[in-house]
C-alpha cells in the first residue's frame, strides 16, 4: 500500500467517473509520464522541467504546457494514473501473511532504484497539485486493503468493530519510518516483525471502536 512506482501503460480499467482518452492522445500521455518518471529517477524534482520531459518523451514542449501546464501537474497526472490500476492486496489466508505480504511489497518499493516511490513523496511537499494527488493514491489504497481487514473479522481473527485505516497505519508506519524518515539499510525482518506486532495488537482489540453510545452488549438490547 503505497504509491507505488506507476507506470502509465501497465494501468488497468479505470473507474467509470474517469474517463482516459484513447489512440494518438493515449500514447502520448504514456510517453510523457514515463518520461516524468525517468526524469524524477534521475534528477528529483529540483531537476524536472517541462522541457526535459518533452524532450525525452518526444513531443513538444508546447504539447506538454497545453495539457500539463507545469511540473505539478505532470506529477498530480502521474500518481492519478497510478492508481487507475488494478492492484490489489494480498490474501495468504492470515491477518498476519496478508499484513507481512502488503510490507514486504512497500520495502520493495520503497528501497527500489532509482527511488521513484520516495521522490514522489518528496515531490508532493513541494507541489500543491502532487500532494493533492498523493492525498487521493493514499485514499485509494487504504480503501482497497480494508479488505484485508474484513476478511480477518469474518476468520475471528479481529473483533468485528476493528478500525482498519487505524489498523493498517500501525502496521505499516514502521517501514515507512526506518526507510523514509530515518533512511536507515533496509531490515529483512522489519516487514513480518511490523506486521505481526500490528496483527496481534488487534487481536487485543487494540484498534476495536467502542459500541455505540446507549447500547447494550446483551441480546436482548435496551428497553429489555
Amino acid at each position: 500500500m503505497t504509491p507505488a512506482a506507476p507506470h502509465p501503460e501497465d494501468t488497468g480499467a479505470a473507474p467509470a467517473a474517469r474517463r482516459r482518452p484513447g489512440g494518438r492522445t493515449a500514447r502520448i500521455r504514456t510517453q510523457v509520464l514515463d518520461a516524468v518518471l525517468a526524469e524524477l529517477g534521475e534528477h528529483g524534482y529540483d531537476g524536472l522541467t517541462v522541457d526535459a520531459v518533452a524532450a525525452r518523451a518526444g513531443v513538444h514542449r508546447a504539447t506538454v504546457y497545453r495539457r500539463w501546464g507545469d511540473v505539478g501537474g505532470l506529477l498530480a497526472d502521474v500518481l492519478d494514473a497510478a492508481g487507475d490500476d488494478d492492484w490489489q492486496p494480498p490474501d495468504t489466508g492470515s491477518l498476519q501473511g496478508d499484513l507481512a505480504a502488503l510490507n514486504h511489497e512497500i520495502q520493495a518499493a520503497l528501497t527500489a532504484q532509482p527511488p521513484i516511490v520516495t521522490a514522489l513523496i518528496a515531490a508532493s511537499f513541494r507541489s500543491e497539485q502532487a500532494d493533492r494527488a498523493q492525498r487521493r493514491l493514499w485514499e485509494d489504497r487504504y480503501a482497497r486493503c480494508e479488505i484485508i481487514v474484513s476478511r480477518a473479522v469474518r476468520r475471528g481473527e479481529l473483533p468485528p468493530r476493528t478500525d482498519a485505516r487505524r489498523l493498517l497505519i500501525a502496521a505499516t508506519a514502521p517501514l515507512y519510518h526506518q526507510l523514509v524518515l530515518l533512511r536507515t539499510p533496509p531490515d529483512p525482518h522489519l516487514p513480518d516483525h511490523a506486521a505481526r506486532t500490528a496483527a496481534l495488537a488487534a487481536s487485543a482489540g487494540a484498534f476495536a471502536e467502542p459500541p455505540p453510545a446507549g447500547g447494550f452488549p446483551g441480546p436482548a438490547g435496551p428497553g429489555a
